[in-house]
């Protein structure tokens, strides 16, 4: 397995850690530098909407509910092509495997968007769990060279 490949499944355990050490700081009154500039990276690939954010004793986490599912499950697919690329297993399609991991976050937007019912943070939370965990496969597949 390749640095680049092992690199970004360490980072994808990280960087839930990271965001949760952040929200943990705040919520404990404490407000060292690293913690704004956490939401700060964060704020870069996340609208961070209040509303469309999980909370924890008022403290808004870094991102809104559907990346914390991104993030959360990252981790797993990482782990899963690290392990698949080590057993020299073959896995094809990976286009498909995406656009069918996208397809609960795509309809959780279309609820959304077309205003037919309200869609919890919890509900954004758990669509975006398979798209997270086969991005992080297929990009550690990917940095590896094996896409």
């Amino acid at each position: 397995m390749r640095w680049l490949a092992i690199s970004l499944i360490v980072a994808s355990f990280v960087w839930p850690v990271v965001l949760g050490a952040a929200t943990w700081e705040i919520v404990n009154g404490r407000t060292p530098t690293w913690t704004g500039v956490v939401y700060a990276a964060a704020s870069r690939v996340c609208h961070q909407r209040p509303e469309r954010s999980f909370h924890t004793a008022g403290i808004k986490w870094p991102v809104c509910g559907r990346c914390s599912g991104l993030y959360l499950s990252a981790p797993f697919g990482a782990v899963a092509a690290g392990l698949a690329l080590r057993r020299r297993r073959v896995v094809s399609h990976q286009t498909v495997w995406l656009a069918i991991a996208a397809l609960p976050t795509a309809a959780t937007l279309a609820v959304e968007w077309l205003g037919l019912a309200p869609v919890s943070n919890l509900a954004r939370a758990l669509s975006a769990l398979p798209l997270g965990a086969i991005i992080a496969f297929v990009l550690v597949r990917t940095a590896a060279g094996e896409s």
